[in-house]
């Protein structure tokens, strides 16, 4: 049993500038940007939403820019596993998440666990 619901919107920018895009993004968007000092974040501008709201960022890429989600699991293997039988594919490995593509061709990552709610309301899968 592990469990897993949709955690938030990664905007995918093919750009130079990702301070322009972040700050572009968080007005568009009405949240401030959140300062991160965490060497992981260089490549993300991260939107300050609330703790029981969708986790929103804006990433610098090389491909061309899009937007896709992000699924929080307590067991990111088993919801890979679970994903895949429903007809999605494993792309890759990032980092502690995965990259998959759905059968309709959209990109996802599922990912840790990012909100504190997680436990209280994520949807529980029994295989």
């Amino acid at each position: 049993m592990h469990k897993s619901r949709l955690a938030g919107f990664i905007i995918d920018c093919q750009t130079d500038d990702l301070e322009l895009a972040g700050q572009f993004w968080s007005r568009a968007l009405g949240y401030p940007l959140r300062k991160s000092a965490a060497a992981e974040d260089a490549q993300y501008k991260l939107l300050d939403t609330p703790a029981d709201e969708l986790h929103i960022e804006v990433q610098r890429v090389t491909h061309p820019s899009r937007v896709h989600l992000d699924i929080e699991a307590d067991d990111i293997e088993a919801e890979v596993k679970r994903l895949e039988k429903l007809g999605a594919r494993r792309v890759s490995e990032v980092k502690s998440w995965v990259v998959m593509e759905a059968p309709t061709g959209q990109r996802f990552c599922v990912v840790r666990v990012q909100r504190s709610d997680f436990e209280a309301n994520a949807n529980t899968w029994t295989e």
